[in-house]
């Protein structure tokens, strides 16, 4: 019988498959006990499950790249460390030991102990990685059945379950997923992000959708409005045939504009560059005819290595990224580690009490200052061999700026010194992402060559909402009024100094968002190649003139209606 179920759109495009069922990770296992004898083959039987699932996310890595790569290495890396804790598996051999339990139901008990512990915790950060407790304990308890460990025969099904890790989706995607469907879930998190870069169509808190979706039922799902139907009927058919046939009649379209100039109605050109942190983004960067690279992740060599990454190392993916991009400028942003990016090395601490108001980014570096020097000189080297800008995260203060430019300017005098060939200077740029520097830009504008404003965090911290946690995903929004203001402020302190300055983040990769960035002033986006051709085809969609005499109406908005009316009425 045809039913209707409303979620959140997460990612575009339409998905029609028979739904796959998966119920939420909490195991629903019944108390079994094991003869005292039958306790080393028992204890076997689950160290055997955790060698698997570690084989599993390694070699899910190994086959990841790019952007991926850094986005899903980071949960990766965090479910290994989990799979390494000796709290979670010695608490389980106990269990198994001691109790006379089998592995199944020792790991529903270890579960909701750890469970029990995060419950208590006062950070919300905190309280929220149960999540990732129960992704790998999942997986264990997969891999304990290997005949489940997988999904299994999914190709052209629709995944429905309660939520969707960002580990996973890849992996779903390989295995022929058309869609996901989860209950709970933000457009605002990791797994949406990745979800739109892959183009694999999600909908998010469809909260009645594992009450009413059985196994074998067919759903049409359209990622762009959040709507799931369930045994849809011809009309459904129609409607969502059609939806396919203009997705791919819009990918042709936005194939010719591979080549063509990101230049609006009105003859002025908007520069688009891109995000990467892999050969493979620049080079996708540059057949998309990017700008330049404008946030050049360098976190992807630390994350992934046991060990730090020595200078000659990290100078020569440097110098990869920018040959790759054949003399168009290559913005490397220093070491931003930290918050939920902890390497494997210890580096950045991973038992802070607040997180991602701690050591991270450019803090990091400057309580590192070996680590620096090291990053500087591998950076400058690669500045031999083609254009490079050196990009600061996190900065609060001019200081912070003063600091980086000294150790800047010293590296570039040692390798003078040692006969190494560099550019004579580099340009050094901060990223806007903290309110204070926002609120503090023209006491150091001067300090810097260009600026870039990193929206995520800055909405974030701004805004005091953390934009993974679901209960805030309203307040987490782009189209809040100070959120406005503080973006056209550094752009209009940017401009008075003459310093460029870039938005990059996801409101830079929606072409929904084009207009008001536009509006406010700015001239130079940076984002996912993934999404470039969109954002190109918007700019060209767009009259400049028209959105910048539109600005103040826009700044007059009292709330997110005005501001959503107001593109609304300027989409392009």
């Amino acid at each position: 019988m045809r039913q209707l179920l409303s979620g959140n759109a997460a990612a575009r495009g339409s998905a029609l498959g028979r739904a796959r069922v998966r119920l939420p990770h909490a195991l629903d296992i019944e108390e079994a006990r094991i003869g005292a004898g039958d306790v080393d083959a028992e204890l076997a039987r689950f160290h055997d499950a955790v060698g698997t699932v570690r084989a599993e996310m390694r070699e899910l890595r190994e086959r990841l790249h790019g952007a991926l790569a850094h986005e899903i290495g980071e949960f990766l890396d965090l479910h290994a460390l989990l799979l390494d804790d000796p709290e979670l598996l010695s608490g389980i051999d106990a269990l198994i030991r001691t109790g006379l339990y089998t592995a199944d139901y020792a790991l529903r008990l270890q579960r909701d102990r750890i469970a029990a512990v995060f419950e208590g915790m006062d950070d919300a950060y905190l309280r929220s990685r149960i999540d990732d407790i129960d992704q790998v304990i999942g997986r264990l308890h997969a891999a304990l059945h290997s005949h489940k460990a997988a999904l299994q025969g999914v190709s052209g099904e629709i995944l429905v379950t309660d939520n969707v890790a960002p580990a996973e989706l890849a992996q779903l995607q390989a295995q022929g997923v058309v869609g996901v469907v989860t209950a709970g879930g933000s457009p605002l998190s990791h797994s949406a992000i990745l979800a739109r870069s892959l183009h694999l169509p999600l909908v998010v808190g469809a909260a009645q959708a594992l009450q009413k979706v059985n196994d074998g039922d067919v759903l049409a799902i359209d990622g762009a409005t959040g709507l799931v139907v369930l045994e849809p009927n011809a009309a459904d058919l129609r409607d969502h045939h059609r939806r396919v046939s203009e997705t791919k009649r819009e990918r042709r379209q936005l194939n010719r504009l591979r080549r063509e100039p990101t230049r609006t109605l009105d003859g002025v050109d908007i520069k688009l560059w891109a995000n990467a942190e892999s050969r493979h983004d620049v080079t996708e960067a540059h057949a998309l005819g990017a700008a330049g690279v404008g946030l050049y992740r360098t976190e992807f060599l630390f994350l992934g290595s046991s060990t730090l990454p020595d200078e000659e190392a990290q100078f020569r993916a440097y110098r990869d990224a920018v040959l790759a991009m054949t003399g168009r400028t290559v913005t490397i942003r220093t070491l931003d580690l930290g918050a939920d990016k902890a390497d494997k090395t210890g580096l950045a601490l991973r038992d802070e009490p607040n997180p991602a108001l701690g050591l991270r980014g450019v803090r990091l570096s400057l309580a590192r200052t070996g680590l620096l020097r090291t990053q500087l000189r591998a950076i400058a080297r690669a500045s031999g061999y083609g254009p490079v800008r050196v990009l600061v995260p996190m900065i609060s203060s001019g200081e912070e700026v003063r600091a980086v430019r000294r150790a800047l300017d010293e590296a570039l005098r040692e390798l003078h010194a040692e006969g190494l060939e560099t550019a004579a200077q580099l340009q050094l740029g901060a990223m806007i992402e903290v309110p204070s520097a926002a609120l503090a830009l023209p006491t150091f504008v001067g300090q810097c060559d260009f600026l870039s404003i990193g929206t995520n965090d800055l909405i974030q911290y701004l805004l005091a909402a953390d934009r993974t946690n679901e209960a805030l995903g309203d307040l987490y929004s782009p189209l809040h009024p100070a959120v406005l203001r503080v973006l056209r402020d550094v752009v209009r302190t940017g401009q008075r100094h003459g310093k460029p300055v870039t938005v990059c983040g996801e409101i830079a990769a929606d072409p929904a968002f084009v207009p008001l960035l536009l509006a406010l002033g700015l001239t130079e986006l940076s984002l996912h190649p993934a999404t470039l051709l969109e954002v190109r085809r918007t700019v060209r969609a767009s009259d400049l003139g028209r959105l910048r005499a539109s600005a103040p109406a826009l700044l007059r908005a009292r709330h997110r209606a005005g501001i959503e009316a107001w593109l609304a009425a300027h989409a392009a």
